[in-house]
């Protein structure tokens, strides 16, 4: 078979290790692989027409191309925020463009041109590493009659269907190591340290960053808070600290009671704005309730960033390995998952679903704005 891989969306450790793993499987088992460059954006961008589309877009893969690409973060495919099936005119390529006027802004559905190239390549399965949009196009492919094995990653662990995504234990792993190291400057200024972790719908990032570095607070999309309720317990976290210092993190998806996500920019082909910008806004509020200074980390990509831990390295290569044996088994029209710390597959479907949030009532104190473990038994590693 002729097997093509891809990856899309924001990038996360994991990915390269979960790229070499098919590759070498592949080439073990005598199948020829490429990667599409980009994401989505290498199969819409692609023009059979332009030989000068061929080497941008697709790179031919054998042992020596990922050698050594586990050893570092990200993804060397690179990866893109395209849907074809979204795609403003202004965001397609030259190529496909109408004839005569047309409405710059209008989107478009150009899978058919996505199946073409497909069908150009001469590509006989599709695996496509994504978080819940890129894996959701990827099971519109499928849909569209075009087998497909998808791979789940995002560092906020919300993909429906699995209980682990690639990228997560590293991205808390960052966190932890980042909030832990800055308590030396917040502790020596006496102040209240702030940090803002990327996680949009999902606060488990800076729920399970709280937990494990002992920060005092964690405001969360799922439970939207009261900015002078939390400055009155971040006083008193700060009093009670013989270092008279207070740590607050803020998911950039929490909201105050009654206010709305801080995002800007234009929607993305998925729908999404930028988001960013919500730590800042406590951070300035928390200066206007109390008496103290403080100080604000934007985390942000430093998270994703770097190589994978250990269970990210692992996870990656299992994932890999599995994705390869549905392969050969001809069971397409699946993503790999763990659930219950065992190894499965569901459909592809199942990342259209709703995003996976925190389980507030086992996990989280809404009145405390903190972590609470209080349901351990019979739960998953990783808890949800």
């Amino acid at each position: 078979m002729k097997l093509a891989i891809l990856t899309g969306g924001g990038d996360v450790p994991g990915l390269n290790p979960a790229i070499k793993t098919v590759v070498n499987r592949a080439i073990d088992a005598g199948h020829e692989i490429i990667g599409i460059r980009r994401g989505w954006r290498g199969l819409l961008f692609y023009n059979p027409d332009d030989p000068a589309t061929h080497e941008e877009y697709i790179l031919p893969l054998d042992k020596k191309a990922v050698r050594t690409i586990d050893r570092s973060g990200g993804t060397f495919l690179h990866s893109s925020r395209t849907k074809p099936s979204n795609t403003r005119w202004k965001d397609a390529p030259e190529f496909l463009l109408p004839g005569g006027d047309y409405d710059p802004d209008e989107r478009q559905d150009l899978t058919a041109h996505v199946l073409k190239t497909l069908d150009y390549l001469e590509i006989d399965v599709l695996m496509p590493i994504g978080g819940e949009d890129t894996l959701g196009y990827g099971a519109r492919i499928h849909k569209e009659g075009f087998p497909v094995v998808c791979i789940p990653k995002t560092m906020d662990n919300d993909v429906p269907g699995t209980d682990y995504c690639l990228g997560f234990s590293t991205a808390v792993t960052r966190c932890v190591e980042y909030i832990n190291q800055m308590r030396s400057a917040v502790g020596s200024h006496e102040r209240i340290g702030v940090f803002e972790l990327f996680g949009r719908h999902s606060g488990a990032t800076a729920l399970y960053a709280t937990y494990l570095s002992g920060a005092d607070r964690a405001l969360i999309p799922e439970v939207p808070f009261k900015m002078d309720r939390v400055a009155e317990m971040v006083m008193q976290d700060k009093a009670a600290n013989p270092s008279h210092y207070a740590l607050v993190i803020v998911s950039e998806g929490a909201t105050e009671i009654e206010g709305g996500i801080v995002e800007t920019g234009e929607e993305d082909a998925f729908g999404h704005k930028k988001l960013g910008g919500i730590g800042q806004v406590v951070n300035e509020e928390l200066k206007r309730h109390t008496d103290s200074n403080t100080m604000y980390q934007q985390i942000g990509y430093l998270m994703r960033s770097g190589p994978p831990d250990a269970l990210d390295l692992m996870v990656a290569s299992n994932f890999g390995n599995l994705a390869m044996d549905l392969v050969e088994q001809g069971k397409f029209g699946n993503m790999v998952a763990l659930q219950e710390g065992r190894y499965t597959h569901v459909s592809a479907s199942a990342p259209s679903g709703k995003p996976r949030t925190v389980d507030v009532d086992a996990f989280y104190d809404p009145e405390t704005y903190r972590p609470q473990m209080k349901k351990m038994l019979g739960m998953p590693m990783y808890l949800y």
